[in-house]
């Protein structure tokens, strides 16, 4: 039997990076608290980029396939040559791509990401014109242990409702990591979502999004407390909750224990697919059945490697070399 089946996208990114742009924090920004900027009109010089396998589907893929964990994407793309590449790239780490399927006539999703290099901070400008067509055909999807859910385009409600109720009805477990996008598109489909999935991956921005859209009055201190956060999170239905604050580190809770975990890779590279790589690590070895307290370290350890490579797979890690990553890392009980 499967054990998970990747559901989002599956894309090419490509990098640039620079250090010509202008940060700004904007803290009173809740939602944006920080920016970069780039004079208009101007022409800046890129000395080198880079190309990489993106889209949560195949990001985290990738991250169970590496941890020994069967893994299928499904995920939509196009007919093009950039489509043999993603599959190829989906191959070559050992995920199964025979749910993958093309829009005809149509280019596959790309992702053209700016990176600070002063900071290894990004911003994405991404075209999802093939998966914003896919489509979710349940008898697909039934030989299965787990559901991850990531970036859904297009009809994303529709497609959201077909994977829950394929769950249900198969005693199928569910994982999501919900996209900002699609929080500020409908909060309260994702808000259903979380409490129909037992394990929920969010960052601190989208945690924040998902409980103002509660509309329950919280004050601005409680809506910057990561405590605050994970706990009414977890409050929504799932069994494990998950946060995480870029460099800050990351943060579990399981309704007995919030542990947190600071990052161990305080200067990167780049950060792309560092949550995915996050959400792989962690999510692999709580299919493996480990604590949260190890869950936590090997989420760490997946993103800590990640930060190092431009892209969202080059860094990840295999189990042996998360083993060895996660002996001097120190989880504190909040």
């Amino acid at each position: 039997m499967t054990k998970a089946i990747c559901i989002g996208s599956a894309c090419k990114d490509i990098f640039f990076p620079t250090d010509e742009g202008a940060v700004t924090k904007t803290p009173e920004d809740l939602l944006s608290q920080k920016k970069i900027a780039f004079e208009l009109g101007a022409k800046y010089k890129i000395e080198t980029r880079y190309e990489s396998l993106g889209g949560v589907a195949a990001n985290v893929a990738s991250g169970l396939a590496r941890l020994g964990v069967k893994a299928i994407c499904y995920s939509h793309i196009g007919d093009d040559e950039m489509a043999d590449w993603i599959t190829k790239e989906l191959e070559k780490n050992s995920v199964a791509t025979n749910l993958i399927s093309h829009e005809k006539n149509s280019p596959s999703d790309l992702s053209a990401i700016i990176v600070d290099k002063k900071s290894g901070d990004r911003i994405i400008f991404s075209n999802q014109k093939a998966n914003s067509k896919m489509e979710i055909f349940p008898e697909k999807l039934k030989n299965s242990e787990w559901f991850y859910i990531g970036d859904l385009h297009g009809n994303w409600e529709e497609d959201a409702d077909k994977v829950i109720q394929t769950a249900q009805e198969n005693n199928i477990k569910v994982a999501i990591n919900p996209r900002q996008v699609n929080i500020r598109d409908n909060v309260g489909k994702i808000i259903e979502i979380i409490k129909s999935s037992n394990v929920v991956f969010l960052n601190k921005d989208e945690s924040i999004e998902i409980l103002s859209g509660l509309k329950k009055g919280f004050s601005e201190k409680e809506l910057n407390d990561e405590i605050f956060l994970i706990k009414n999170i977890r409050e929504l239905g799932p069994e494990i909750a998950v946060i995480t604050d870029g460099v800050r580190g990351g943060w579990g809770y399981d309704g007995k224990n919030i542990l947190y975990a600071p990052a161990i890779e305080n200067n990167p590279v780049e950060t792309t697919g560092a949550g995915d790589a996050f959400a792989s690590g962690f999510f692999g070895a709580y299919l493996k059945k480990k604590s949260l307290e190890e869950c936590l370290k090997w989420g760490t350890a997946n993103a800590g490697s990640s930060v190092k490579f431009y892209g969202g797979v080059e860094g990840l890690l295999r189990e042996d070399e998360i083993d060895e990553k996660i002996k001097d890392i120190k989880i504190n009980i909040l």
